[in-house]
């Protein structure tokens, strides 16, 4: 387990658990409680609104407190002026040294200046999950964005609904002022998040079916590696093993492509 001691992802996390637990309470009480009172849908979007927070908590804890594939520091020291003797095994496997982490690193590894270590796959350091986005914990990261996405236009579907259906009578006029003025909160935050996540899914999807990081885009090393099928690419980020309707589980995965922890290279002397 990992936790980032950075002031802006912590302050990160804190905001979206609060905009969350909004959300769930202005959908429970001024809601579904006002318009679906008599009526069976209240208890059923009551459960499948809190049971897409349930798992959108899942996947976001564990993309905050997995680890997203830190490389090993090596146990010797290494000695850089001796690099230069030494380049061909170092290209075999297309390896290379961090000088900041003093250790080797396998291929597609990048250094995060935040967490101060090379990450395996390294996508990007996310301030919302307060974590790097690496070969680990991608997979929670993506199945939040998409549970965040649902949980946006569920909330909207359920506020049109709100205000299509007719006023009881009965209902003190400043309780409908308060609920149209949370509604209306709710669906600021649910029309910004909703883009926002919608935004960063689709070049998560993008970055998984190209197979290619935003560093290695920068970089123009994605080219150099052979074209394999859409569906492994997911694969190897989702579990080539899980059954596909569990790609959207928060549960661990059966496999990975890329391993790393066993090697040669991090007990090498240089």
């Amino acid at each position: 387990m990992v936790f980032v001691k950075d002031v802006c992802g912590i302050i990160c996390l804190i905001f979206t658990y609060l905009a969350l637990f909004y959300a769930d309470y202005v959908v429970t009480r001024w809601i579904i409680m006002t318009v679906f009172t008599n009526s069976l849908w209240g208890p059923f979007n009551v459960f499948l609104f809190n049971t897409i927070i349930f798992l959108l908590v899942i996947a976001h804890l564990k993309a905050v407190f997995l680890d997203p594939g830190t490389v090993p520091l090596s146990s010797n020291r290494l000695d850089f002026s001796d690099l230069h003797s030494h380049p061909k095994e170092l290209e075999k496997d297309e390896w290379t040294v961090c000088t900041r982490c003093e250790t080797f690193r396998p291929p597609r590894a990048h250094h995060c200046r935040i967490c101060k270590r090379c990450i395996k796959k390294l996508d990007h350091h996310c301030p919302w999950i307060n974590n790097c986005v690496g070969e680990r914990n991608q997979k929670y990261f993506l199945q939040f964005l998409v549970y965040v996405g649902v949980l946006a236009i569920y909330s909207i579907i359920l506020i049109v609904i709100t205000w299509m259906s007719e006023v009881d009578n009965n209902i003190d006029q400043e309780e409908i002022q308060k609920r149209m003025l949370h509604s209306i909160i709710l669906l600021l935050e649910s029309g910004l998040f909703g883009l926002f996540v919608i935004a960063i899914m689709v070049d998560q999807l993008h970055a998984i079916l190209y197979d290619e990081t935003p560093i290695e885009q920068l970089q123009m090393r994605g080219s150099y590696r052979p074209h394999r099928p859409k569906m492994y690419l997911m694969g190897e980020v989702c579990g080539h093993r899980t059954p596909f309707i569990c790609w959207l589980l928060p549960c661990s995965l059966t496999n990975r492509k890329y391993e790393y922890e066993s090697t040669s290279f991090l007990n090498h002397d240089v």
